[in-house]
């Protein structure tokens, strides 16, 4: 609930008990006396909020997730709202446990929180990437500490028959981008010939690729995450990817001078519109890239093309599409539908939890 929903509250940050203005109870609520956003419900029971509660939320989201011990050891347990845990945010990497916690109420229940942790993940350490932006709103600082055990500087991680190397203290994220394992997966069947890697980070989409296709080009603009993207290359004796530091609006525009053609091409870029009022500007770079990407394309070639911006919509998001298309002058067909991976659950009344949109394309023959 937003600040202009609350009838009457002057209470310190932390759980709440809600009632409505006749006095029936709503439930319990992290309450967060700064923020736009003042009311998070918890439950609609009117209950104690105990470490015991929290506990029983925390192995409910886990038990969830247990069918993906078979594919990796690094995943989200907790998505926030998508679990009936707002502003909670649970990564497993290995043995080791990221934790966000991304509003006021929730960090006055630190100790409950941690706790419920501890006692149903059994971690080695947990990092706390309180980090995020998004807490300046709850009028909290950011910071990264260990709130329990050791972090050790890197940890690796398995994804179906790869391994990486992850920095749990400064990688993106809270680590690695674990939203995308569903599409690297999927990529990894599909790379045949020459694949073409954009926005690459630490070679994570590259290094699946690598499996299948015969030679890979991963670009990215960070000198250090090549150099970790090296590594995991390394960790997996791939001898097939060649590493370029570049802007990826520029290579493109390089290789479609040199008449350059790939097979399989992974177009995964940053969030370009983090405020709405960037998003005329976000959807024309958008398009740029995308538009570029489709000329590279042999016939019967496949673009797997993303945006982690929440503020373009999915429907906003295919109709760049559509006049990328257009304006590329070819076949290109929608093969399919992509999105973020199983463990970060999609509310279809709740938009927050759902912000990766993607899709396959094949370019006709």
């Amino acid at each position: 609930m937003y600040r202009s929903d609350i009838h009457d509250a002057d209470v310190p940050a932390g759980i709440v008990r809600v009632v409505d203005q006749r006095g029936r109870v709503q439930g319990r609520a992290l309450w967060s006396p700064t923020s736009e956003i003042r009311l998070r419900l918890l439950t609609t029971e009117d209950c104690d909020i105990t470490r015991g509660w929290w506990q029983a939320r925390i192995g409910a989201a886990r038990d969830r997730r247990m069918p993906l011990e078979s594919i990796t050891n690094a995943y989200r347990i907790v998505h926030a709202e998508a679990d009936g845990l707002p502003a909670l945010i649970i990564d497993r990497y290995a043995d080791h446990a990221v934790v966000q916690l991304l509003s006021a109420g929730l960090e006055a229940v630190r100790g409950d929180v941690l706790g419920a942790i501890v006692d149903v993940l059994s971690p080695e350490s947990i990092l706390l990437r309180n980090d995020a932006s998004v807490r300046r709103h709850e009028g909290l600082s950011l910071t990264v500490e260990e709130a329990y055990g050791s972090v050790p500087p890197h940890v690796e991680i398995r994804e179906a028959t790869r391994r990486f190397g992850v920095d749990l203290r400064s990688g993106q994220k809270t680590g690695g981008f674990l939203d995308q394992r569903d599409n690297r997966l999927h990529m990894a069947k599909l790379a045949v010939g020459h694949a073409l890697d954009l926005f690459t980070y630490q070679g994570w989409f590259a290094i699946h690729l690598a499996e299948r296709a015969d030679a890979v080009r991963a670009v990215d603009t960070s000198e250090p995450a090549l150099e970790q993207a090296r590594h995991n290359a390394q960790r997996n004796a791939c001898t097939n990817i060649e590493w370029i530091a570049a802007n990826a609006f520029d290579e493109l525009r390089i290789l479609e001078r040199a008449g350059a053609r790939f097979d399989t091409i992974v177009l995964d870029p940053p969030a370009f519109a983090k405020r709405r009022d960037n998003l005329e500007r976000a959807l024309a770079g958008y398009k740029e890239l995308n538009l570029r990407a489709m000329r590279l394309l042999t016939p019967g070639g496949h673009l797997l093309t993303c945006s982690c911006s929440y503020h373009v919509t999915r429907s906003q998001f295919l109709e760049m599409l559509r006049a990328a298309a257009a304006d590329c002058g070819r076949r290109i067909e929608l093969e399919r539908h992509m999105g973020q991976s199983a463990d970060h659950p999609e509310v279809l009344t709740i938009p927050e939890t759902g912000y990766l949109k993607g899709a396959l394309l094949r370019a006709a023959h």
